[in-house]
């Protein structure tokens, strides 16, 4: 897996839109966060443009994301806003310069699709906290950010005694995202390999019966029996019918799992939390899980 670079003071990072429309205002919090890294913000020509509730069309938003890509003096590409349009322009993007000058790709929720076809290709990526609305998360949010891009070994360490944990320590590179963009992905050519890998999931504002549905799914098409390792981030703001399924995310997702014999965390401060962390996408970390406490490190 190629890992990019880390950043140095004066290094430029893009900020775009991949999905949808957002306005260069509400960017400003984002700016300033940069500017206080003594690192160059450069707005993409995405920002500012709206194709009913995208960034502008499907082709300048990839021009965009291509222009970003093989400008040699963009050292990271932050994506501003997620909800949804960035799996509409993979194929409109040639990613295969990032093999030789390779250069953080920055996001979450949506943006898992990016991350994913990175991970096909064999490019790590950074799975972190969008441009807009970092302000509304914790401080310690953005410092984490802060310290992966700078070069710094991450390292996650937390109390759990959820009830669904499954004890265990396991090695290996860490893929996955949200959990209804990777679903959609399945069957085609932007899924990485699940063997041996530490699958993270997350998701948002998804009905029960759908995360069942998913989850059904991933295991059926034997994706789950790959995988060495799970971590299940914030399954935040979930919706029931007036008939109730009957269990949490985290009980549906314990269900399918329980029986693979593999460690699985839950309750992984990241996602769409006050407290996203960053986790980096394609490379080994090693996945420590008691009935106490998760230890995820690089």
């Amino acid at each position: 897996m190629i890992l990019p670079p880390s950043l140095h003071p004066g290094d430029q990072v893009a900020i775009i839109a991949t999905a949808r429309s957002i306005a260069e205002g509400d960017l400003q919090p984002a700016i300033q966060l940069l500017k206080s890294w003594r690192l160059v913000p450069v707005l993409g020509e995405s920002i500012g443009l709206q194709e009913h509730q995208f960034a502008g069309t499907d082709k300048e938003r990839a021009t965009d994301l291509q222009n970003q890509i093989n400008d040699r003096k963009i050292k990271a590409i932050w994506c501003a806003k997620g909800g949804y349009g960035s799996i509409r322009i993979l194929d409109l993007v040639d990613f295969s310069s990032l093999k030789t000058q390779t250069k953080w790709l920055i996001g979450y929720s949506d943006v898992t699709a990016i991350h994913l076809h990175l991970q096909s290709l064999g490019i790590a990526s950074l799975h972190a906290q969008m441009a807009s609305a970092i302000e509304t998360r914790s401080v310690l949010t953005s410092e984490e950010l802060k310290h992966v891009l700078f070069g710094k070994k991450l390292q996650v360490e937390y109390a759990s005694q959820h009830p669904n944990q499954i004890t265990g320590e396991v090695k290996g590179e860490l893929i996955g995202g949200n959990l209804s963009v990777l679903y959609s992905a399945i069957g085609s050519h932007s899924l990485p390999n699940f063997e041996n890998k530490i699958l993270f999931l997350e998701d948002l504002d998804e009905y029960l019966y759908h995360i069942d549905r998913m989850m059904q799914n991933l295991k059926r098409s034997g994706l789950l029996s790959k995988i060495s390792g799970l971590i299940v981030g914030g399954m935040t703001d979930m919706n029931d019918n007036s008939t109730p399924f009957g269990k949490t995310a985290e009980d549906i997702i314990y269900g399918v799992v329980k029986d693979l014999s593999i460690p699985v965390a839950f309750h992984f401060p990241a996602g769409h939390l006050e407290t996203n962390l960053p986790l980096i996408f394609g490379e080994t970390a090693h996945l420590s899980v008691t009935s106490e406490r998760v230890q995820l490190t690089y």
